[in-house]
């Protein structure tokens, strides 16, 4: 297993997404401001914008994306929210907060 990254457990991470996937956070979930409203703020560089997040905030994004997945109707909707909640556990795959017990 790859090493993961520590970072503190207010540590902002850079997080690019596409238009798409912010939009897909925006309209199509619960999220509150607190994880919306940077998305909704975020500078546009070509077709992407970068937001930070903790690791606790993009576990809590994923959360979001994942009940709205599960309760999507729309197969075309579901497979684009399952592919971001894939996208954003990577993030958690390369990161861990400072306290964390080691992973076995």
């Amino acid at each position: 297993m790859a090493k993961r990254t520590k970072v503190g457990v207010d540590e902002r991470i850079p997080i690019e997404l596409t238009l798409e996937q912010r939009d897909l956070i925006l309209n199509h979930t619960f999220a509150g401001p607190d994880l919306t409203g940077p998305l909704e703020v975020a500078p546009l560089t070509g077709t992407k914008i970068v937001v930070g997040y903790t690791l606790s905030a993009i576990d809590e994004l994923m959360g979001f994306v994942a009940a709205e997945a599960n309760h999507s109707a729309d197969r075309k909707l579901r497979r684009k929210l399952d592919e971001l909640y894939g996208y954003l556990q990577t993030f958690e795959d390369q990161y861990e907060d400072e306290l964390s017990a080691p992973r076995p």
